[in-house]
């Protein structure tokens, strides 16, 4: 686990005497923050791909937005470790630098175009019950939003941002095990969980099989513990 990093370890993985490794890297920490980077770097990149890839087979957003959910799913399937390392339990004695936050708001970038799009085309359904005042967004939520949303949206930013968190929440809580015997299918409950979520922002996602779904993760490697 990522606790557990030190460049010893690496250097033993590797073959390599351990002070070869500091040539490359001058601490636990800065290889940390090389992985945390990376991994932010290809979820954004995925989610990016699989947009672009939506939008250029004409999907409104809401089936953008399921396309992009089902393909960081089927990456986090795939990279568990590096999912954990971003989105699991913090290292213990580790503090992010800033060089981390441009790429961790990449999926949120491409969450936030989508809800953009939505917005723009009148696509989103005005909600129910607005949020109380006042409203939550930093300034840096702001600008990757493109500022505030008009009316009757003023409170599009916290929904969109609760999206976000709705994702990552539930790609992490079926991938560390928690939806074991709780569900029948893995898959569409996931859809259905992002669609319930949506609806909540003013999304509509529509519901169907996903032609490339896979198992999200064998019963052998699930464990409650998030690493």
């Amino acid at each position: 686990s990522a606790s557990e990093l030190s460049l010893r370890a690496v250097a033993r993985e590797l073959g390599m005497a351990s002070s070869a490794v500091y040539r490359y890297v001058a601490s636990r920490d800065e290889l940390l923050t090389a992985l945390i980077i990376d991994s932010y770097d290809r979820i954004g990149s995925v989610a990016e791909r699989a947009d672009a890839a939506a939008l250029a087979a004409g999907h409104d957003p809401g089936r953008r937005l399921l396309e992009v959910a089902r393909a960081v799913r089927r990456w986090a399937v795939r990279h568990r470790h590096e999912w954990a390392l971003v989105y699991g339990s913090p290292v213990v004695g580790y503090a992010a630098p800033p060089d981390t936050v441009e790429p961790a708001t990449r999926l949120a970038r491409v969450i936030a175009a989508i809800s953009q799009d939505a917005v723009a085309a009148g696509l989103v359904a005005a909600p129910a019950q607005s949020l109380p005042e006042p409203r939550l967004p930093t300034a840096g939520v702001l600008a990757i939003a493109g500022g505030p949303p008009p009316a009757p949206y003023e409170d599009f930013i916290e929904r969109s941002l609760t999206l976000w968190m709705a994702l990552v929440g539930a790609i992490s809580f079926d991938l560390f095990g928690h939806l074991e015997n709780v569900v029948t299918d893995h898959d569409a409950f996931f859809d259905a969980a992002l669609a319930v979520v949506a609806a909540g922002v003013g999304l509509s996602v529509p519901l169907g099989p996903d032609p490339a779904a896979e198992r999200p993760v064998p019963p052998a490697r699930r464990n409650r513990r998030g690493s």
